[in-house]
C-alpha cells in the first residue's frame, strides 16, 4: 500500500533551554531519538539557549538533555508530517550533589577552647590558676596562646594587689635601702617588684617555651600513690611537657630561674644588687620555688580552684 506523499514530508523541532531563573542554558548536550528506530542525532544549544533539528520524521520522538551542574531531563513527544514543532521553554533543575563535609578542628582550635577553659580557674575565687592543666590529653600551645596565658595572668587585677601587698611588706622592712622611704620609695619598691614578676613569668612562661617548644604549664597528676605523685610534682621543677607531648628537660624554666634574676637585678639600687654567686644562688632557689609550687598545685590547689572544669 502507497503511503501519501503528504504523510512522508519531514517536519522539525526547535526550543530554548532556560534554568530554574529562566537564565539560558548553553553548549547543553541535546540527543534527538526515535521509536520508529531511525538513527539518533545530537545537537547543542547556543548561547541563548537555542536548539533546533531539521528534517525529522513524523511520529513519536524523544528529546535527552544534559548539562553541566544540571540535572538530565528527558521530554518526548509526537510530530507530525511536515509540521514546524517549537517546543515551550525546557527548564533545566541545578543539579543536586550529596557532598560529605568532615569538619575537624585543627590543633590551635582544639588548644584554644582549652585555654579559654583555663582561664576561668581561679584559686580561692580570686588569684589567677591558669598555667596548671587538668587535661592529660591537652593540645600543644602556639607561641600566641603561650603569650595569652602568660599576659592575661601578669595582667590580671589579683596581681597588682598582691604585688602592693608584696611592696607594703619591703617598705615595712625597710628592704633595699637604696629606694628610701615615704611614697617614692614605695613606688620604687613597687615598681622593681612588679617589673621583677613579669619579667621573670615572661621569660619562663612564654619566652624560653616558645624559644624551646616545650609547655609553660604544669599538668595535673592526679592519679597513683602519694609518693609516685609527690616525686612528679617534684620532678617538674626540672621536666617538663614539650610541644611534641613527650617529657623533656625543661630549658625554659631552669634557664629562666637564673637568666630572669640576673635581668631583673638591674633594677634594684646598685647597692642591693646581688652578686654572681648571689644569682646563682637565686635560681636554685626558684627552681625549688617552682617544686613547692607543684607541690601546691598537685595537693592543695585543686580543690580550692574555682572555675575548673
Amino acid at each position: 500500500m502507497l503511503v501519501p506523499a503528504a504523510l512522508c514530508q519531514p517536519g522539525s523541532i526547535a526550543g530554548f533551554l532556560v534554568d530554574t531563573s529562566h537564565a539560558s542554558v548553553a553548549q547543553a548536550q541535546v540527543r534527538l531519538s526515535f521509536d520508529s528506530g531511525g538513527a539518533e542525532r545530537e545537537s547543542k544549544s547556543g548561547d541563548n539557549g537555542e536548539f533546533s533539528f531539521a528534517e525529522v520524521p513524523a511520529g513519536t520522538f524523544k528529546l535527552v538533555f544534559t548539562a553541566t551542574g544540571f540535572s538530565g531531563k528527558t521530554i518526548t513527544g509526537t510530530l507530525q508530517a511536515g509540521e514546524a514543532l517549537n517546543l515551550p521553554e525546557t527548564v533545566l533543575d541545578v543539579d543536586t550533589v550529596a557532598t560529605e563535609v568532615n569538619v575537624t578542628q585543627t590543633q590551635a582550635e582544639i588548644a584554644d577552647t582549652q585555654i579559654k577553659a583555663a582561664e576561668r580557674q581561679r584559686f580561692l575565687g580570686a588569684v589567677p590558676n591558669f598555667l596548671v592543666n587538668y587535661d592529660p590529653d591537652a593540645a600543644p600551645l602556639n607561641a600566641k596562646q603561650k603569650f595569652e596565658l602568660t599576659w592575661k595572668t601578669f595582667l590580671d587585677p589579683s596581681s597588682f594587689v598582691i604585688t602592693g601587698l608584696i611592696a607594703g611588706v619591703g617598705q615595712a622592712q625597710n628592704s633595699h635601702k637604696g629606694f628610701g622611704q615615704g611614697a617614692q620609695g614605695y613606688a620604687k619598691r613597687y615598681g622593681s617588684s612588679f617589673a621583677d614578676f613579669a619579667t621573670n613569668l615572661t621569660i619562663q612562661k612564654f619566652v624560653m617555651p616558645t624559644v624551646f617548644k616545650q609547655d609553660p604549664r604544669y599538668f595535673y597528676k592526679g592519679t597513683g600513690s602519694t609518693r609516685s605523685r609527690f616525686l612528679y610534682a617534684l620532678s617538674r621543677s626540672v621536666v617538663c611537657q614539650g610541644d611534641n607531648r613527650k617529657a623533656q628537660f625543661c630549658y625554659s624554666s631552669v634557664l629562666s630561674n637564673f637568666g630572669s634574676g640576673a635581668l631583673t637585678n638591674l633594677l634594684y639600687p646598685k647597692a642591693d644588687r646581688n652578686s654572681a654567686g648571689s644569682l646563682l644562688e637565686n635560681g636554685l632557689i626558684g627552681i625549688a620555688g617552682d617544686a613547692f609550687a607543684n607541690l601546691m598545685e598537685e595537693f592543695v590547689a585543686k580543690r580550692l580552684t574555682w572555675g575548673k572544669k
